[in-house]
């Protein structure tokens, strides 16, 4: 591969992580309360809806790909220790090509974290909707991600389900949906991660 090529897209990489760092970074600083409030959150332009346990915040953003700019929208809410982001990236005429290529890019910067990958990584299948209200089949992916502390035994649960939506004269949308519970001790993710408190969140994805 090209040095340009590789330049390009690791900054690809760079420039997603740092889009949700900076999206938990601003959270941080936002008081929250500690109930769920769960409500139905309309997202037309990015052709979705959900449960969210809070009212999210948003943060849109271009990042480079192969010479051209991706869209991103991040929607994320944050209960105590937990946040709730849903990411979509629309691709638009040529960039469809771009599918495959993108969504591996986004399994691997979220699964390399907890040091598996598609095969061996802890799973669940659950539903979503599509536009005609058919209930489809998706994987929710269940991670333990160590943290870099001087308590060893922290880490933060990840759970994370993509789906990828082709729109008829309208391209393709990738959403990556998310659930990362930031400090954590001895907790199962599989088991914390598909009670209620978290599962309204996957369950009620509806495309438009």
């Amino acid at each position: 591969m090209p040095t340009n090529k590789r330049m390009r897209q690791g900054l690809f990489r760079a420039k997603f992580a740092q889009a949700l760092c900076l999206i938990a970074l601003a959270l941080g600083v936002v008081a929250c309360s500690p109930s769920l409030n769960w409500r139905t959150v309309q997202a037309p332009e990015e052709g979705y809806s959900t449960l969210f346990p809070a009212k999210p915040d948003k943060l849109e953003r271009n990042l480079p790909f192969q010479d051209q700019e991706i869209h991103q929208v991040l929607q994320a809410a944050k209960i105590d220790d937990d946040i709730y982001s849903v990411s979509s990236i629309h691709l638009v005429g040529k960039q469809v090509e771009f599918l495959p290529k993108i969504l591996k890019q986004l399994q691997l910067n979220v699964l390399s974290r907890a040091g598996v990958n598609l095969q061996n990584a802890l799973t669940q299948e659950t539903f979503y909707r599509n536009a005609n209200q058919q209930r489809m089949v998706a994987k929710n992916y269940f991670l333990e991600i160590p943290v870099s502390e001087k308590n060893n035994s922290a880490h933060q649960l990840m759970r994370v389900m993509w789906v990828a939506s082709t729109v008829e004269n309208d391209g393709v949308w990738i959403y990556q949906l998310t659930v990362l519970r930031t400090r954590a001790s001895n907790e199962d993710a599989k088991t914390i991660l598909t009670n209620e408190t978290f599962s309204p969140f996957f369950e009620e994805f509806k495309l438009d």
